[in-house]
């Protein structure tokens, strides 16, 4: 496929997620869909949409003539999710602790289908993370220090809140209630205390980037408390196709630290014995079948941040990959 017409699928599977709108020319009066995909409660799903702003990122890169109208579009979806998604579920109010004057001090919904039950609404603290690097980004590419701010307030907003003592040790919870009240999944996500090291390191760069960086605003003891958490635990990878794409891609940033030399390595690994032609243990057709088509996005994700233009190997494990290798590249049901 040409590039022409994958930045077309591109932009169809954009439309489809999140309505249609004007590529050509700014349109102020555009709102994203209100039924974006599985899962959204009143619309919004605070994963999806990370990668739905930084979508429109990308297209106003391939897109450069166009780069203002997508901007534009990003930034419209990142203020309809803090309006929906750091209020309460019922739009009445805003969330515990956040004002006008700091919106996202209260942290920002799952936007999960269920009030109450096993899969209910809450917080997590990998979506968070992914929706501080998406402002992040944002900021990065609209040169507006407001989006990097907002990012900061939401980060020194709900660490405190996924913080423990464990055993007489420091850990972290992976879900807390809607009002962060409560821990609702009471272990440590996976990749939660890598992601926060991560993305907030990137948070206090961009900061000092674009000069504002104050006492007040610092993430230094938040980033040293991630970093106590990862030196007492194990980095591992569970051969699921999405946590090898976000180990991968998260390790991309500091390629040459050691707990990224370690998560690098084992998804490499993984990579090449369960989801390519020559693996030895390869993800059977009825396995994919059933796995949800973001899993398998996460995968290509990863691979390809991590590994393209490393060394011959890693190309060709990219290049597996684009071709649709062991069905990583099948056409998904959207």
């Amino acid at each position: 496929m040409d590039m022409e017409a994958k930045r077309a699928r591109f932009e169809e599977a954009m439309q489809i997620v999140y309505g249609p709108y004007e590529a050509d020319h700014h349109d102020p009066s555009w709102q994203p869909s209100s039924n974006p995909g599985a899962w959204a409660y009143r619309g919004r799903y605070l994963w999806t949409d990370a990668f739905g702003v930084v979508n429109f990122i990308t297209l106003s890169r391939e897109y450069d003539s166009k780069a203002y109208v997508y901007l534009n579009l990003a930034k419209r979806l990142a203020e309809t999710v803090h309006s929906v998604l750091g209020r309460t579920r019922d739009g009445s109010a805003r969330l515990p602790r956040a004002t006008d004057a700091e919106p996202l001090n209260g942290g920002l919904r799952i936007g999960k289908m269920d009030e109450e039950g096993p899969d209910c609404d809450g917080q997590y603290h990998h979506y968070l993370t992914l929706w501080m690097f998406a402002l992040n980004r944002l900021a990065q590419a609209t040169e507006e220090p407001k989006w990097n701010v907002l990012a900061v307030q939401l980060a020194k907003a709900i660490h405190p809140h996924f913080m423990v003592n464990r055993h007489g040790r420091e850990s972290m919870v992976w879900k807390m209630s809607t009002a962060l009240s409560a821990p609702l999944m009471a272990n440590k996500g996976h990749l939660d205390d890598v992601f926060g090291f991560v993305v907030y390191q990137l948070l206090q760069q961009t900061s000092i980037q674009f000069g504002y960086s104050a006492a007040a605003d610092s993430l230094d003891a938040d980033i040293e408390q991630y970093g106590g958490i990862m030196d007492g635990a194990p980095k591992s990878l569970n051969g699921d196709p999405l946590d090898l794409g976000m180990g991968l891609w998260i390790a991309h940033f500091n390629r040459e630290a050691g707990w990224a030399r370690e998560l690098s390595a084992q998804g490499r690994d993984i990579a090449w014995d369960r989801f390519l032609p020559t693996s030895t243990a390869p993800v059977t057709a009825e396995t994919r079948l059933h796995w949800p088509a973001f899993r398998e996005c996460g995968a290509c994700l990863g691979i390809q941040c991590y590994c393209y233009s490393t060394n011959n190997d890693d190309v060709a494990l990219t290049e597996g990959v684009r071709g649709g290798a062991a069905g990583l590249g099948r056409q998904p049901k959207v």
